[in-house]
């Protein structure tokens, strides 16, 4: 227990800086995914070629060199902005493609009839989805879109690599204090375990509410 006793606050901060890395970069990817989502199933060819484009490129960088080239690449162009703020549009912007394909595929549940109807009425695309679609395709993504932003809160580690201050980071600082590896580790594990439960526990409360009975 001493390693956490006497480096509660270092813990802490790593824990606040994990928490503050998922919940900024979940609200970007569920912003940018839904949009994506929108764009991949739009009738204008070119946001469903520009949809498919971000999905298929994100999908298939590896997250770290997605890092090295927000952080090293837009500097050279000028972009200066604070670690953290790098950290979350890489994180962001990589789970936005895996929460557009779950929101696509929500859609893809919700039946033809429904969205000729709804322009039979002489309701618009983007009033479609947005009043129509989305809503029934929500209900089936919940439980996806939960499991991804859990991933994103345990990918968002590897931002301890760029001076970011997240919790996996805090070995470092401790192992050179001498403090027993494996007992450091294990308390960076519970911290992730009380963000990904947090997560958890919050998507069984909506799917309970609004998700489509199976």
């Amino acid at each position: 227990m001493n390693v956490l006793t006497d480096n509660l606050s270092r813990y802490g901060k790593g824990l606040l800086g994990t928490v503050e890395l998922t919940v900024y970069a979940s609200v970007l990817a569920l912003v940018l995914g839904f949009l994506m989502a929108a764009f991949r199933v739009a009738p204008v060819a070119s946001l469903r070629a520009f949809g498919t484009v971000w999905v298929t490129v994100l999908r298939n960088t590896p997250l770290t060199l997605l890092f090295f080239a927000v952080v090293l690449g837009l500097p050279r162009f000028g972009v200066a902005l604070p670690f953290q703020l790098f950290a979350v549009l890489a994180l962001g912007c990589y789970t936005s493609a895996f929460i557009c394909e779950a929101v696509r595929s929500g859609i893809n549940t919700v039946p033809v009839g429904q969205g000729e109807a709804a322009r039979s009425l002489g309701m618009t695309f983007s009033q479609t989805l947005g009043a129509i679609v989305l809503p029934q395709a929500f209900r089936s993504v919940i439980p996806p879109v939960g499991s991804t932003l859990i991933a994103l809160a345990k990918n968002s580690a590897i931002a301890g690599s760029f001076s970011v201050t997240e919790l996996l980071g805090t070995y470092k600082t401790l192992n050179e204090l001498g403090y027993s590896i494996i007992w450091t580790f294990i308390w960076i594990a519970v911290g992730y375990l009380i963000v990904t439960l947090t997560i958890s526990a919050v998507f069984n409360v909506l799917e309970k509410r609004w998700g489509v009975a199976r």
